[in-house]
């Protein structure tokens, strides 16, 4: 789409009612989850001190999420995005008022956190494909990409707030680090993110979807939608590339990061809660300037879509293997923005490159093998870290991961047709 169509586009879209009810509740769900993103491992470390109970923690939020998110999007399908999405934001709004509730009554226990880590995994594997599913179900599809720059853009946004103003209320009101520090910061970051799901409740049950296109066939089983999803993607080459080189990115990278950036702040004295927000809100705005960059010069490729996307990777990966040598929040924020800024460059292209080559009775799907990469296997990943990281010093394991970053980008771009992967390419049907 070009330039001055695409900006035309996002002002109509803007001035659409019910996709202002849509992206509103989004962006405050996304900063709520930016809450939870620091105060869940802040408040294990404090304690625990113990990066295995935190890869714990992270398993049971990522198992069941893992296990779960592909059938969660064959429902997604076999009903209406909107209604798996309601259903998960009530649920949301529970678990994480009971935990905050706890937390703030000093009444939390280890096996209350396992116990409701364990709710929230099973919630997001419902709850993500629903809310990638529903954009095309909102707006029309030559108004897609328009309308996941705003909310890729929005998303953004609430990675580089949310984390400073956590970690800032994390820092000003307690966060339990001694026997006379209460961890009241914690619980009310919680508490935010419970109230963000119960208001995105009520602004989403006001959004009007479109009708779903007649189905064709009877109902299929659960399970059997989610094998001829998967027999799918697996025949469309570009998909399944892309797929796998990704999975390879979250079991090697993504995981790592999870765990690894908490547990440096947690560990440096010259860091703690402040520096913890402070990079991960830097990685968000760089991200978000990464997109605003991709806008303003959309056709800029080295090559192709795939080409760029693997030269980017590749020096991703080199910036990030010096973080765990950081002395200063500075320092760590600074790698941070550089990475999310070449990583956002491509994240609105990417999203709408698999909304526009899947049929849309097998979006849902799509979606949720693409979250089940990155919000599946990545938690698992950071799991299995934290139990490795008894034993592995954090400096090697920043290098390590950003090294087999740079080495996955070269083999995809050597032994893959990844690099001839177009910019847009022809819908399958």
């Amino acid at each position: 789409m070009p330039p001055d169509t695409l900006a035309q586009t996002r002002a109509h879209l803007l001035h659409d009612r019910n996709f202002r009810w849509l992206i509103s509740g989004s962006a405050l769900t996304m900063l709520g989850d930016q809450f939870t993103l620091i105060a869940l491992p802040w408040l294990v470390l404090r304690m625990t001190a113990d990066t295995m109970v935190l890869g714990t923690v992270l398993a049971l939020i990522s198992v069941p999420r893992a296990l779960f998110i592909l059938v969660g999007g064959a429902l997604v399908d076999r009903h209406s995005p909107k209604q798996v999405l309601m259903l998960t934001k009530y649920a949301n709004t529970l678990l994480l008022g009971l935990l905050a509730g706890l937390v703030l009554s000093g009444g939390l226990a280890l096996w209350m956190v396992y116990a409701l880590s364990l709710g929230i995994g099973l919630a997001t594997a419902f709850s993500i494909p629903a809310g990638t599913a529903m954009m095309p179900h909102v707006v029309a599809r030559h108004q897609l990409q328009a309308a996941n720059s705003i909310s890729l853009g929005l998303r953004q946004l609430t990675m580089f707030l949310g984390p400073l103003l956590a970690g800032l209320l994390i820092a000003l009101f307690g966060d339990g680090s001694s026997t006379t520090a209460n961890a009241t910061g914690i619980g009310l970051a919680f508490a935010f993110d419970a109230l963000s799901f119960a208001i995105s409740a009520w602004t989403l049950a006001r959004v009007q979807t479109h009708a779903a296109p007649p189905a064709t066939s009877a109902p299929q089983a659960v399970l059997a939608s989610v094998r001829d999803g998967l027999v799918h993607f697996w025949r469309d080459q570009d998909l399944r590339t892309c797929f796998l080189y990704w999975a390879a990115i979250a079991l090697f990278i993504m995981g790592p990061i999870h765990i690894a950036i908490p547990v440096l702040a947690s560990t440096k004295p010259e860091l703690g809660a402040a520096a913890f927000g402070t990079m991960v809100g830097a990685h968000g705005a760089g991200t978000l300037a990464g997109m605003v960059l991709s806008g303003l010069l959309p056709r800029l490729r080295l090559g192709s879509l795939g080409t760029t996307i693997l030269v980017l990777d590749a020096v991703i990966g080199v910036l990030f293997m010096p973080m765990g040598l950081i002395a200063a929040a500075w320092q760590g924020a600074a790698l941070m923005l550089c990475i999310g800024l070449l990583g956002g460059f491509m994240q609105v292209r990417v999203f709408t490159w698999i909304q526009q080559r899947v049929p849309p009775l097998l979006l849902g799907r799509a979606m949720g093998m693409f979250m089940f990469i990155f919000m599946g296997l990545a938690p698992v990943s950071a799991a299995v870290t934290g139990w490795i990281m008894q034993s592995i010093a954090l400096a090697r394991l920043f290098s390590f991961s950003g090294g087999t970053l740079l080495v996955l980008a070269l083999a995809a771009f050597a032994l893959t047709p990844m690099r001839r992967m177009a910019d847009a390419p022809t819908m399958a049907r």
